[in-house]
């Protein structure tokens, strides 16, 4: 485990992958649920908070060009965001010559915004930390020992499963197959039940030679330190901030 490196995960030795796990874990979810709580008929907010990521970007050096392809996972959300004010109801108002709800503007816009952060958010953790400082960095936060060998496990590995699927799907083109047809749905099908009898099996052979090099249940933090009372306040200043535009958005609005 110690020499995984998670394909989310962007090494470096900037002061935001030095912080320690536990806080960056709180941080994340304090300024995620900041930003979800913020009044969507507002704009001014989410540029505050665009802004504030965009320079923990700068501070972490995670270049754009690695955050914008991974920021597509929300698109489905973004297309169904599209769709809201054309299907909501009244009061409308005309845009571009279009009738459309202005409920399901401010919702589409808050889906668009709060969605497009929260991702931003994730990232930049994942980014910032590796999967060995995990363990420590929850443990420490009290959560159950089952939990954190869930979340450890998982994250290393998705992407065994990641790239056994790909073979699988190299296999069926090399043999004149073409998985983007719809008549090959059946085909697709079978594919997905054999990648879950593959991952089944293998997870029980890799449990068994878990067991036969000693492993008890609970997986070790590899010693990572954990985080001091500077580390705390540096690294929530960001937070704070979050949470008084927050704070600032309800009283304003």
């Amino acid at each position: 485990m110690s020499a995984v490196s998670h394909r989310l995960h962007l090494p470096g030795s900037s002061p935001v992958h030095r912080t320690p796990a536990e806080v960056k874990i709180v941080c994340a979810v304090v300024t995620v649920f900041a930003v979800v709580a913020t009044p969507r008929e507002m704009l001014w907010p989410f540029a505050l908070y665009a802004a504030g990521l965009v320079a923990v970007w700068r501070v972490a050096r995670i270049p754009p060009r690695w955050i914008a392809p991974r920021l597509l996972i929300e698109l489905p959300f973004v297309v169904l965001a599209i769709l809201l004010p054309f299907a909501a109801g009244e009061p409308r108002t005309t845009v571009l010559g279009l009738s459309l709800s202005t409920t399901g503007l401010h919702a589409a816009w808050g889906i668009i915004a709060k969605g497009s952060l929260g991702v931003g958010i994730s990232l930049t953790v994942a980014a910032t930390t590796s999967v060995r400082e995990l363990p420590g960095g929850l443990s420490r936060l009290h959560v159950p020992g089952m939990i954190v060998m869930i979340v450890v496990l998982m994250l290393r590995y998705v992407d065994v499963i990641a790239d056994e699927a790909a073979r699988m799907r190299l296999a069926r083109i090399s043999r004149g197959d073409d998985p983007r047809t719809i008549r090959q749905i059946g085909a697709t099908a079978r594919g997905v039940g054999s990648l879950f009898l593959r991952s089944y099996e293998r997870g029980e052979r890799v449990h068994s030679a878990m067991l036969s090099r000693g492993f008890t249940g609970t997986i070790a933090d590899f010693g990572t330190p954990a985080a001091t009372r500077g580390q705390w306040f540096l690294s929530c200043l960001p937070t704070t901030v979050a949470v008084g535009v927050c704070v600032g958005a309800w009283v304003a609005r």
